[in-house]
C-alpha cells in the first residue's frame, strides 16, 4: 500500500493500552521517517516528547510512548500521599522484581512480553507498517535506561520475527519483509537476555546501533557492549566523560547522538 503520513487518530485504538504523544515536523507533509522514544524506569511520555520537539530532526515525526505498567511511587522514594493521585511513574517489564546482584535495585531485565506485543505488534507492525505502509527501514528506535534495553530488544526481536509474519500488504513478497529497522540509540539500556533469540544458527540483527554510556557504566559495562555485538553486526559504542548513565546535557554529549540520526537518516534505509 502506498505509504501516508500517520494522523492523531490512527493512534486512536491503541490508548486504552499505549499511551503515545506525538511530535510533528512543522510540515507534517514532509515526513520521511519516524522516531519512537522510550523513556526510563519511573518516568514517563511527556519528558521525551519535548526532547524530540527540542531535537527538531527534519522530516522526522516522533512518537514518544508511555510505559507500559505504572510504578508504585514507594520504589522511587516519594511520599504515600503522592499514591493517592494519578501516577507520572511507568515502567515497560512484565514484573517488579529486585535484581539478584546485589545492591537492592531492580531487575534490570524484569521481561518484556507484554510491551513488545504492544510496541512491536500492536504500535509499529499493526499501525505504522500495515495501517500507513511504513517499513521498519523508516523507523529509528531511541531509548534510555530501561527504555533502551526494550529498543534493542525489539531491534533482535524484528530479526527473530520477520520470517513468520504473515505479509499481505500489496505486492510485498516475502523476500521484502522487513529484517531490520533504521537505527536505534540506547543510552545505558543493555540488550535484555529476555528478548535475545536462543537458536544458535541465527544471523546477525542488521539494525545500525548506537550505544552510549558513562565510564562507570553499571547496566552497560564491557560485558553488556559485548553482548549487543554478539547480536548486531554494526555496533558503535560512545562512552562519555562523565560515569553515570545520565541523559546527554550538553553538546559534546549530544554530537555522536545527532550525527548518528544524521548519517541513519541519510541512509536509503
Amino acid at each position: 500500500m502506498p505509504t501516508r503520513i500517520p494522523k492523531p487518530e490512527d493512534f486512536d485504538h491503541l490508548s486504552s493500552s499505549l499511551k503515545t504523544s506525538l511530535v510533528f515536523p512543522e510540515v507534517p507533509e514532509t515526513t520521511t521517517a519516524i522516531l519512537i522514544l522510550f523513556h526510563g524506569l519511573g518516568d514517563s511520555d511527556a519528558p521525551f516528547a519535548t526532547f524530540a520537539r527540542n531535537l527538531n530532526l527534519p522530516g522526522v515525526l516522533a512518537i514518544s510512548v508511555r510505559g507500559v505498567a505504572p510504578l508504585p511511587p514507594a520504589l522511587l522514594g516519594l511520599p504515600d500521599a503522592v499514591s493517592s493521585g494519578p501516577t507520572r511513574h511507568f515502567h515497560w517489564g512484565d514484573d517488579l522484581n529486585l535484581s539478584t546482584t546485589g545492591g537492592g535495585g531492580l531487575d534490570p531485565d524484569p521481561g518484556f512480553a507484554k510491551a513488545e506485543r504492544l510496541v512491536l505488534g500492536k504500535l509499529i507492525r499493526e499501525t505504522l507498517i500495515e495501517n500507513c505502509g511504513w517499513d521498519a527501514r523508516d523507523i529509528l528506535l531511541f531509548g534510555f535506561g530501561q527504555g533502551g534495553s526494550l529498543a534493542l530488544g525489539l531491534a533482535a526481536r524484528l530479526r527473530d520475527s520477520a520470517a513468520v509474519v504473515d505479509v499481505t500488504a500489496g505486492d510485498r513478497s516475502a523476500a521484502d519483509v522487513d529484517v531490520a529497522f533504521k537505527g536505534v540509540v540506547s543510552i545505558g539500556g543493555p540488550l535484555p537476555n529476555s528478548m535475545v533469540s536462543t537458536v544458535s544458527s541465527r544471523q546477525k540483527a542488521r539494525t545500525p546501533v548506537l550505544l552510549c554510556h558513562g565510564r562507570a557504566s553499571e547496566d552497560l559495562d564491557d560485558d553488556a557492549v559485548e553482548a549487543v555485538k554478539k547480536e548486531f553486526a554494526d555496533v558503535r559504542e560512545v562512552k562519555w566523560k562523565k560515569s553515570d548513565d545520565g541523559m546527554p546535557k550538553n553538546r559534546e554529549e549530544m554530537l555522536p547522538i545527532m550525527q548518528f540520526f544524521a548519517d541513519r537518516l541519510r541512509s536509503g534505509w
